[in-house]
């Protein structure tokens, strides 16, 4: 099992900037790939950023060069920086783990909301 704790969302205006915490917790050595994602209303979950196990991280176009994600193994969690915000970033931000052997992950969600 592998628990997931996000926090960090809010409102902020367009332009600024937010970083969301996810607290990782139970089996994580079986983690192979660290994610966040983000669900905005009437559209699909989309992924926004990963990280795998030797820091080696992938980025979605749409947030390419604002949005950095990285982690601090010492405290356990993975952080999304997020920069120059939109309105068309406004969702619910979700972490999620994909593990060898143990399925995948998904914290509860945090709202993040871009206003202009």
């Amino acid at each position: 099992q592998v628990q997931l704790v996000e926090s960090g969302g809010g409102l902020v205006q367009t332009g600024g900037s937010l970083r969301l915490s996810c607290a990782v917790s139970g089996s994580i050595f079986s983690i192979a790939v660290m994610g966040w994602y983000r669900q905005a209303p009437g559209k699909q979950r989309e992924l926004v950023a990963d990280i795998v196990g030797d820091g080696s991280t992938s980025i979605a176009d749409s947030v390419k060069g604002r949005f950095t994600i990285f982690r601090d193994n010492a405290k356990n969690t993975v952080y999304l920086q997020m920069n120059s915000l939109k309105v068309e970033d406004t969702a619910v931000y979700y972490c999620n783990a994909r593990t060898i052997g143990l399925g995948q992950y998904w914290g509860q969600g945090t709202q993040v909301t871009v206003s202009s």
